[in-house]
């Protein structure tokens, strides 16, 4: 599925800059790796983003061990990498296969998903906005808005009004 995605900036005030720009980017390609999902085109205005976001399907049977922890890698220090791979490893060689699950799912569910994608990318970005500035609260709007743009020429349409 191919989504375009809004958001804007609190009072629509212009906020962005070169250096929030370049944030948003990485921020934008740590989720995009970490999610699965795939950023076709994107736009950072001064006080607003537009993302045309792919969501694929989750694979059949899931990720496994290893592409988990790959992902948390995009998003996540060594050190939380390693401590989820050494509890993965232990429930799987004591059959505790249920824990295991549980510990695969609570990072897998936010993989896949266009509302996880959008509500961490923003996230993560506010988080590091307000601690550069010595501000608090809330960044965006509201939630992002997003539409479902069908493949092929409407989604190429979408894309080039992006990149204008």
């Amino acid at each position: 599925m191919i989504y375009h995605c809004v958001s804007r900036v609190v009072d629509r005030r212009f906020a962005f800059g070169k250096d929030e720009k370049e944030k948003l980017r990485t921020y934008m390609r740590m989720y995009e790796n970490f999610s699965g999902c795939r950023v076709l085109a994107y736009c950072f205005m001064c006080n607003h983003v537009h993302l045309l976001l792919e969501v694929p399907p989750l694979p059949v049977g899931g990720l496994s061990d290893g592409e988990l922890l790959q992902r948390l890698g995009c998003l996540y220090d060594g050190w939380v990498v390693g401590e989820v791979a050494k509890r993965l490893k232990e429930y799987r060689g004591s059959d505790s296969d249920e824990l295991a699950r549980e510990l695969h799912e609570r990072y897998a569910y936010r993989m896949h998903s266009l509302s996880e994608y959008m509500k961490g990318f923003m996230q993560r970005f506010t988080q590091w906005f307000n601690r550069t500035r010595g501000r608090t609260g809330g960044l965006w709007e509201d939630a992002f808005k997003s539409v479902l743009v069908e493949d092929g020429v409407a989604s190429r349409t979408m894309a080039a009004y992006i990149d204008l």
